[in-house]
């Protein structure tokens, strides 16, 4: 079970993945892994798997792009998809560090 993080699946994980991107541009899966692991996140199965699903679903709609092998960066999206994303993805936040602050 979940000791004080939130876990991420679907497009929870695909939005914080995204904007992860959009922030700070290339990184590999082991970053992404590490950097939400951070943030007080958990992932529905092993979490390779499930970043780089997510990030194949993202690569459809052009906001995440491949450079190499393991290694992303952020795409193209349209500033309302990307205030819509930005606004869930600090709800989840927000959500993750609550959980945390109350030993969840």
């Amino acid at each position: 079970m979940m000791d004080s993080s939130r876990q991420l699946r679907g497009v929870e994980l695909r939005y914080v993945v995204t904007m992860y991107l959009a922030r700070h541009g290339r990184a590999d899966i082991a970053e992404l892994i590490d950097a939400l692991s951070r943030f007080g996140f958990e992932f529905a199965g092993r979490p390779s798997k499930a970043i780089s699903d997510a990030l194949r679903w993202e690569m459809r709609y052009g906001r995440v792009r491949r450079h190499a092998r393991g290694m992303y960066g952020p795409g193209w999206m349209p500033r309302s998809t990307e205030y819509r994303i930005h606004q869930r993805e600090l709800a989840l936040r927000d959500a993750a560090e609550r959980y945390r602050a109350e030993g969840g």
